[in-house]
């Protein structure tokens, strides 16, 4: 049950930061970030907790009743996180609300990698900087393509 949890944060919190650098380096426009993050928030939300759901039936060691636990927790997680990322977006100006977001979800990133690792009895410093750089990586990556996007399509 708790895997979906876990998933719908850390998926929220990479998958949210990937769409919105990229939609803001390829398109420099708050209206398409935000519809961005609507639709990330619902279709994505509703694709990760049905993959869970298949997932954690294939293994055959859960009942009925944990497996849809865990689809709802993911897809509650899921949900949650995305949208928590239209806040900065919206009271702030576009550049500012791009950092903004990218303190929060490392911020969101560290306390969960640090607080599952601590509890797993593993190397809580080691766990959060993998999952941090990895989450810098996707920011690196969904800036540079938005920006080559926006070369090559750009008006």
């Amino acid at each position: 049950m708790w895997k979906g949890f876990g998933f719908g944060i850390t998926s929220g919190v990479i998958t949210t930061l990937g769409v919105i650098i990229g939609l803001h380096a390829g398109t420099h426009s708050k209206l398409a970030v935000v519809v961005g993050i609507i639709v990330l928030a619902i279709s994505d939300a509703l694709s990760d907790a049905i993959g869970i759901h298949v997932s954690e039936e294939a293994e055959m060691e859960h009942t009925t009743e944990e497996l849809w636990k865990s689809a709802l927790l993911t897809f509650i997680s899921k949900l949650s996180v995305t949208l928590s990322f239209i806040i900065p977006i919206e009271i702030l100006d576009l550049p500012t609300a791009i950092l903004a977001s990218i303190i929060w979800g490392i911020s969101l990133i560290t306390i969960f990698s640090f607080y599952m690792a601590k509890s797993q009895g593993q190397r809580p410093y080691t766990a959060t900087a993998e999952h941090v750089i990895i989450t810098l990586l996707v920011i690196l990556i969904a800036h540079y393509l938005g920006d080559v996007i926006y070369e090559f399509f750009g008006t």
